[in-house]
């Protein structure tokens, strides 16, 4: 292939291309050359200038809110600024939250609303049941009563609540709708009366639900009574009750310090030097045993408790003194003492 072009730089020399990839001569000015590269080439150079977004990015660490799960670590993200994880939603298993293995089918909600440091802060926005939860418990032959609720707390926070009731059996359009009204009366008293707080715990605990069964039974059996959604439409009054972060990674810092300081003391092995064992545990070995009478086991037993009660260092303290060993796990220091 060959193509005949205008050199910009000399008007009147022509630019002989001979192929893509090839060098082109310019006719009028021999010396000059210039490399065509092919299209496929330039996309490869500048894919290879490309800077790489990933190596910005850094985790971030997801915590709860400061009530009522006190900044509790809930999980990971990544991000390349703070201000791209402000709105960014989360969602955990209740089981996982607070360790409730019969909510393993509710799923709580966060929303990260501040970024402190590499902590980003959440608030609670609502939780809601698996649907495959939900479709195991209807059934033909029940009855199903559905409704949702807006309700405005004490500190003003807006909701929005979707309760779900299932009768034992089949039941008329008028009993629902009695049942659908006495179940709404009791969520608007309760909202009324709470606080955002008090409205999470009832509601991801079963106090809600509860109430609602034992009015409901009284129309007809009610098999099973769920707060199937919760939803937070807007915000109130925030509690700052609990503890601060600064608080919570001071308690942090000094447990993992605990942690390493007694995992390295078990790691240190001790040889115990002959020369400064007393005489008195040099002899144990060779004396016999000599039957203990009750008032002496009583003592043994007061003795044990006791070492049931100190701690790994104490433990370790009192075998110091006593010139034995140190090393070993609590219930072999506590056997040693008790020889």
């Amino acid at each position: 292939m060959r193509l005949l072009l205008r050199h910009e730089g000399s008007p009147g020399a022509l630019i002989q291309i001979l192929g893509a990839g090839r060098t082109a001569r310019i006719r009028g000015s021999p010396r000059e050359e210039v490399v065509v590269m092919a299209k496929g080439a330039v996309a490869r150079a500048a894919a290879r200038k490309q800077r790489d977004k990933w190596k910005s990015k850094r985790w971030f660490t997801i915590r709860a809110p400061r009530h009522p799960w006190s900044f509790k670590v809930i999980g990971e993200t990544i991000a390349e600024d703070e201000e791209q994880l402000i709105g960014r939603h989360y969602e955990i298993m209740q089981n996982e939250l607070d360790g409730d293995f019969s909510k393993m089918h509710v799923k709580v909600q966060f929303r990260i609303s501040g970024v402190v440091g590499a902590d980003a802060l959440t608030e609670y926005i609502g939780h809601e049941l698996l649907k495959d939860h939900i479709r195991r418990q209807i059934r033909r032959e029940r009855g199903k009563i559905d409704d949702t609720v807006d309700v405005v707390t004490v500190d003003g926070f807006y909701i929005r609540i979707k309760p779900l009731l299932l009768s034992r059996h089949r039941i008329k359009g008028s009993q629902k709708q009695q049942m659908r009204t006495l179940a709404r009366d009791i969520i608007l008293k309760v909202g009324a009366t709470s606080t955002w707080i008090e409205m999470q715990k009832t509601s991801l605990d079963g106090t809600l639900e509860t109430q609602i069964k034992e009015a409901a039974s009284k129309i007809q059996p009610v098999r099973d009574v769920m707060i199937r959604r919760t939803q937070l439409l807007q915000s109130g009054v925030i509690t700052k009750d609990g503890p601060t972060l600064e608080k919570v990674l001071e308690d942090e810092q000094a447990e993992k310090q605990d942690v390493k300081f007694e995992d390295e003391e078990e790691e240190i092995p001790f040889e115990a030097d002959p020369e400064n064992i007393p005489d008195e545990v040099a002899d144990e070995g060779t004396e016999e045993t000599v039957p203990e009478e009750a008032d002496e086991a009583t003592e043994d037993s007061d003795d044990s408790s006791n070492y049931e009660s100190m701690t790994v260092v104490q433990l370790k303290g009192l075998l110091k003194e006593a010139g034995k060993p140190v090393s070993g796990k609590k219930a072999e220091l506590i056997e040693r003492l008790k020889e």
